[in-house]
């Protein structure tokens, strides 16, 4: 399985967002994001995703980390991160139980999801 997450990042600080509770991986922390459906490539499923969880239109830019984690006995899932530093209209919290914007050293404060978690340290030090 394959899921592209965005690295939304404004002013200097960078969206995240945190699952609902009574949901899988409840109260976690994570970017937004989401599974590379049939037929589209990365860069149309992250888009997608995008607009359909926060009601923006990004323009998606480099792929920045990749990572490879398995959730308990599941499938391994491919994490494809990218950054975004464009995008039009506010960010609309659609699908989470909250969305903030952080400061990249605060990032490793936040229970993020166990596949985020090396990607979060290295991106906090930056």
């Amino acid at each position: 399985m394959e899921v592209v997450a965005a690295v939304i990042e404004r002013d200097g600080q960078v969206l995240i967002c945190q699952r609902k509770r009574g949901g899988r991986h409840a109260l976690k922390w994570e970017f937004p994001g989401g599974k590379i459906e049939a037929g589209e490539d990365s860069a149309s499923a992250l888009a997608r995703e995008l607009r359909e969880e926060l009601q923006i239109e990004a323009v998606i830019g480099p792929l920045i980390h990749t990572e490879t984690v398995r959730y308990s006995n599941g499938p391994p899932i491919r994490l494809e991160f990218y950054q975004v530093t464009e995008f039009s209209g506010e960010p609309v919290n659609l699908q989470f139980e909250q969305i903030i914007w952080e400061d990249r050293p605060n990032l490793a404060g936040y229970d993020f999801l166990e596949g985020d978690l090396e990607f979060v340290k290295m991106l906090a030090a930056q």
